[in-house]
């Protein structure tokens, strides 16, 4: 296949609003040893894209300075021991950045096929959510059938994969959502109790269920006092953001009495190896499920490529529910 020398690209002109991102040419990338060159169809718009373009949240050495953390399309090249994948295939992508452009490399061990009857936008909108979950769910929180399992942010796009997977997998799920509307979709997502947590009390609610065994935690600061009261004995607090600061006030005594574990992880800085080794188990336990129609991908809205910004806007105005995603087309449109 012919290849364009450049491409269109969203880049971060200055740490900044999202006014600073700015719509450029680049040169498409060409894929090294081990990487495979995607054209891109989709693109994913997840939190930490927003924390880079403030300038919270550098790419790693040798990554694209581009923000984008997944995509959607077809491979059209690929570079030196790229094993399991061949031109031509149809997949979505964890990348270390660049996905907002017309091309994209990846790594080959972390693409994975496009679920059976998904469209590029819909699996789009997978990779950076499903895999966060994943690992810090069922790898690192040890989820197991029969939790209680807190989901704060539960109509965020990882709120909305950890939800419906914690429910699929057999947990009794409860999730906090900024108005009664969203604790209802969380509801319909599969949780037995969305908590609209500016007129409720998500302590009071977990106190009556008994506790949470498990409690997925993206907000931080003062939340992390109310987690532990919330908190069954034994439980497990993964923290996979801070929201509300990065430095709350930690009673030690309570977390030792209730022998709780307090434990956090990122997900762009892990290596190669345990990525792949993440899609993997991604693509052998959750894609069926996507396949049969027991969880599936929710997109709130899809914007032209050059639209970043706005869709920045819509993510920090947290008014939507699902994921936003990327096209590199001008014709794409606003809306579900």
């Amino acid at each position: 296949m012919s290849l364009p020398a450049d491409m269109q690209a969203v880049e971060i002109a200055e740490p900044g609003g999202p006014e600073v991102l700015r719509p450029c040419r680049r040169p498409v990338p060409a894929p090294r040893r081990g990487e495979v060159l995607i054209r891109v169809e989709a693109a994913g718009v997840n939190r930490p894209d927003v924390l880079q373009r403030r300038g919270l949240y550098p790419p790693p050495p040798g990554a694209s300075d581009l923000p984008g953390l997944e995509v959607a399309g077809e491979i059209v090249a690929m570079g030196e021991a790229a094993e399991g994948r061949a031109l031509g295939d149809r997949v979505c992508a964890l990348l270390a950045g660049g996905g907002y452009a017309d091309y994209a490399v990846a790594p080959a061990g972390q693409c994975l096929p496009i679920p059976r009857g998904l469209t590029a936008v819909e699996a789009a909108s997978l990779p950076e959510t499903v895999l966060t979950v994943w690992a810090n769910v069922f790898e690192l929180g040890g989820f197991r059938a029969g939790d209680n399992v807190l989901i704060h942010g539960g109509t965020s796009g990882v709120g909305v994969a950890a939800v419906q997977l914690a429910a699929a997998f057999g947990g009794r799920v409860f999730a906090t959502a900024g108005s009664p509307e969203k604790a209802r979709a969380c509801e319909a997502l599969g949780a037995e109790r969305g908590i609209d947590y500016r007129g409720e009390d998500f302590v009071a609610v977990l106190e009556a269920a008994g506790g949470a065994d498990l409690i997925l935690d993206m907000v931080g600061g003062d939340y992390l006092p109310r987690n532990l009261k919330a908190a069954a004995a034994s439980g497990r607090i993964v923290s996979i953001a801070s929201l509300r600061g990065g430095q709350p006030p930690l009673d030690i005594l309570q977390m030792m009495r209730k022998r709780l574990t307090l434990t956090g992880s990122t997900l762009r800085g892990r290596s190669l190896a345990e990525k792949a080794a993440l899609c993997r188990a991604v693509e052998k336990r959750v894609w069926p499920l996507i396949e049969r129609g027991e969880v599936r991908p929710v997109v709130h809205a899809v914007f032209p490529l050059a639209d970043a910004a706005e869709a920045h806007r819509v993510m920090e105005s947290s008014a939507h529910v699902g994921k936003l995603v990327l096209v590199p087309s001008a014709g794409a449109a606003h809306g579900k």
